[in-house]
């Protein structure tokens, strides 16, 4: 019947409001103040002690850091063993040949310097080169493009 149903749980007893009560008065907040307030900040401890800390002046540790990053270099005898003949010598083909290796995340700046023999006609693009190492590579009937 209808009528004489009765619920399998009872229900869960209101919440007092007051002093005997659960989240009465103070809410849980504790006393009045800053922190009782809605939407309360409080300045960060750590921030005090950071701002009582002496300022470093100038570079400090890193004063005899370049702040240029210098290029990798590559002597002419690695590239010569590495490359065949009339290919073309690139940062990307010589990151790909395992010469070079990236620089946070990316590839590096390449100097090619003459130590080691030339014996191979090559390119070489997107290198700075030194001179004697430009000398070495036209002799040997290469090139050295920008």
């Amino acid at each position: 019947m209808l009528h004489t149903l009765k619920q399998k749980t009872e229900n869960k007893k209101a919440k007092l409001v007051g002093r005997g009560g659960t989240r009465g008065k103070t809410s849980g907040r504790g006393t009045k103040g800053q922190k009782a307030r809605a939407g309360h900040k409080i300045r960060p401890m750590l921030r005090d002690a950071i701002k009582k800390l002496p300022k470093l002046r100038g570079r400090g540790k890193n004063i005899n850091k370049a702040f240029q990053i210098k290029p990798q270099t590559v002597n002419l005898s690695v590239i010569s063993a590495v490359f065949e003949a009339k290919e073309s010598v690139t940062p990307t083909a010589l990151l790909a040949k395992g010469v070079i290796t990236r620089t946070g995340g990316k590839i590096p700046a390449v100097k090619i310097l003459a130590a080691g023999e030339m014996t191979k006609a090559l390119s070489f693009y997107e290198c700075s080169v030194s001179a004697a190492a430009k000398a070495k590579i036209e002799s040997a009937g290469g090139a050295v493009h920008g």
